[in-house]
């Protein structure tokens, strides 16, 4: 039995995708569940996985734009896995003499490696792993400077320029092809066609096509402009006893939660205790309702490669101290390593931004809409500041946030973030809620 393959609902706003790369070949078989290609939105790349298990068929070629519920290929039910066929096909074929075998155990040895490869392609992002597949390279022999050793794409780019610079030395050696312990019988994914290196004209300009995230960020970005009344308060938090506590706990924390002690765990709390607070900063306007919420689903600011993603800590409210810093360490993994679904990428009533991480000392954060409210961090910086009449050192932080004023009134918004300040300087506040 037939089985299409139709593309699923993927959250709000997104209403079309494009078909950016095959995973699995047409005429292969997959598992069910198994990705079998790359669909591109206009917030993040997904895998597409298989509603069933038998023989793909491609029915929609690469680059297609597709819309939500199209069919974009078939599973052939039943039908026999393609790899049953591999092994079969060398029993008809003559045994090879001994004479011509190159070593004993190359047999022996073939489907380690391949099975190496495989896991090392699995653990791929799906940039990196078009690089590979489009150069033809061997995942294995790259050294990964990632974390955990993952392969980046700049690992993998620098590989791709030992190997021309090799070539270049030595232009008459070729690298030999690996061999196939079976023949494959399906045809495989295509790869992406490679795109040519836009070079500058003659007075040094170079033009490139923006991609489609970063056209939706960009229309997205002037609209929260355009479509609010956005102002910016600024306040300044020590951090003497966040880094004291730190300190004191950052170990024993790490050994009973196995995730580390950082600062967004403190914002993080004191927003939420915040929001319940001043529940309008929480809030969004839709036409002429103002929408209330009474949860916090907090959007976490991350840069990745392919532009700015807002994960969301959905019910933030209901987590601790601990399952706020693991939930944060998975989604910006997900986010980094195009792992998240797209319902992770939705449905955020509140954001905070961490410009410090990049040494910004001050800045004035764009709202996130249709929210009402974002709170940016920025750099820690030791400086003199007055307390109890004389002049210390204190490691302080600037905070700003930026907010709708058709909704959040200015003593609404000094006061959320004063209150924030507050909590984040006295880290005891947090645990008991005063």
């Amino acid at each position: 039995m037939a089985v299409d393959v139709a593309i699923p609902g993927m959250g709000e706003s997104v209403s079309e995708v494009i078909l950016i790369e095959w995973l699995k070949g047409d005429g292969e078989y997959v598992e069910r569940d198994e990705p079998i290609c790359v669909l591109e939105t206009d917030k993040a790349n997904v895998d597409l996985p298989s509603p069933a298990g038998g023989v793909l068929q491609h029915l929609q070629a690469l680059e297609t734009t597709l819309e939500v519920g199209g069919v974009i290929a078939r599973i052939e039910e039943g039908a026999a896995p393609a790899v049953k066929v591999a092994e079969e096909a060398p029993a008809a074929a003559p045994a090879k003499s001994t004479e011509d075998a190159p070593a004993p155990f190359a047999a022996e040895e073939a489907p380690a490696a391949q099975t190496d490869a495989k896991e090392a392609s699995t653990a791929l992002s799906p940039a990196v792993r078009w690089l590979v597949e489009e150069h033809a390279l061997d995942p294995v022999a790259i050294v990964g400077t990632g974390k955990d050793g993952r392969l980046t794409k700049k690992d993998v780019l620098g590989h791709l320029h030992g190997l021309k610079a090799a070539a270049k030395e030595a232009p008459v050696a070729e690298l030999p092809a690996p061999a196939q312990a079976t023949p494959v019988p399906a045809s495989p994914a295509p790869a992406r066609e490679a795109s040519k290196p836009i070079e500058s004209d003659e007075e040094g300009i170079r033009r490139e096509p923006m991609s489609r995230i970063r056209q939706r960020i960009a229309q997205h970005l002037v609209g929260a402009q355009h479509n609010a009344a956005m102002l910016t308060t600024f306040n300044e938090v020590d951090l003497s006893g966040v880094m004291q506590l730190r300190a004191k706990y950052k170990e024993r924390f790490a050994e009973v939660h196995g995730v580390s002690l950082g600062l967004m765990s403190f914002f993080s709390r004191a927003v939420v205790l915040g929001l319940g607070e001043y529940p309008a900063v929480n809030a969004r306007i839709d036409g002429t309702d103002i929408v209330y919420h009474d949860f916090v689903n907090l959007g976490i600011a991350v840069s990745t490669d392919r532009g700015l993603l807002v994960p969301i800590l959905r019910r933030a409210e209901q987590l601790s101290m601990a399952g706020v810093e693991g939930e944060i360490k998975r989604l910006v993994l997900g986010a980094r390593d195009n792992k998240l679904a797209l319902d992770e990428l939705s449905g955020g009533t509140f954001t905070i931004t961490n410009g410090g991480v990049f040494g910004s000392l001050l800045s004035t954060p764009i709202l996130n809409a249709p929210q009402s409210g974002i709170l940016g961090m920025h750099a820690i910086m030791d400086r003199p500041i007055a307390v109890d009449g004389e002049v210390v050192i204190r490691p302080m932080m600037y905070v700003a946030l930026s907010y709708d004023h058709r909704l959040v009134d200015g003593q609404q918004s000094v006061s959320f973030l004063v209150r924030v300040k507050e909590l984040v300087e006295d880290p005891t506040r947090l645990i008991l809620e005063v």
